[in-house]
């Protein structure tokens, strides 16, 4: 085999500038999708231990479809089917009409199918604090809405940190699905300069460059955030 090497192409222009964008969409599909996957996977979560049986059978119910069905077949979904099933106009809007629409529909796509799997977590995050929190909590005449505010969920959340920053680290990955969809993220800005220069390994190689540096960043502000809110041990 006699393949020529030029990593120099990848900080010439255009190349490097898609590189970048590639990121920059990269990161805005992630954070964003895991925004809504955690508001979306928190309420799941705590409907799952409602008392209330229809309540836990209808969280399980979007545990089970989001969760267990592909992020891909998903992403075709999201892309072509649901704007169809929509009212004429708004299929229209979501199509045509929103701004970035194959880039919304990635970020839907990653936050539905994430907040499957954050509802076990936050469910198993609730269920693991004592039952005896929630009865002090009672005992100081908070209603359950405060009590779980205020006592369980803070103590959940410091034993699901460590899943979640796994979580995190996977929806970045996830988000590569969204090049099926046209949004040029970066394995499709790679994919690009592969297809224009011959060089796969050298686009390819810092696609994976800039996902290590992307998991090592967000592994530090994940360990930090543990570190701030891990409670005092008493000596």
């Amino acid at each position: 085999m006699n393949y020529q090497w030029n990593w120099d192409l990848l900080f010439s222009e255009p190349y490097a500038g898609w590189l970048l964008a590639g990121l920059g969409w990269t990161v805005a599909l992630s954070i964003t999708g895991w925004f809504i996957a955690l508001l979306l996977g928190a309420t799941v979560g705590v409907a799952r231990t409602s008392s209330a049986r229809w309540v836990v059978l209808l969280s399980g119910f979007y545990v089970s479809v989001f969760r267990n069905i592909p992020l891909l077949l998903q992403m075709f979904v999201w892309f072509f089917v649901v704007p169809e099933l929509l009212p004429a106009k708004l299929g229209l809007w979501f199509k045509r009409d929103l701004p970035n629409p194959e880039f919304w529909t990635a970020v839907l796509a990653l936050a539905f199918y994430t907040s499957g799997r954050l509802a076990e977590l936050f469910r198993a995050g609730l269920q693991a604090v004592p039952r005896g929190q929630r009865m002090a909590a009672d005992a100081t005449g908070m209603n359950p809405a405060q009590a779980l505010r205020y006592v369980v969920m803070p103590q959940a959340l410091r034993i699901i940190l460590p899943p979640l920053t796994s979580e995190f680290l996977s929806i970045v990955k996830n988000s590569s699905l969204a090049l099926t969809i046209g949004v040029l993220e970066l394995t499709a800005q790679s994919r690009q300069i592969e297809n224009f220069t011959f060089h796969g390994f050298e686009a390819f190689g810092a696609a994976t460059a800039f996902y290590v540096l992307v998991a090592f960043v967000l592994n530090l502000v994940m360990v930090g955030l543990q570190r701030t809110l891990a409670l005092p041990v008493a000596v």
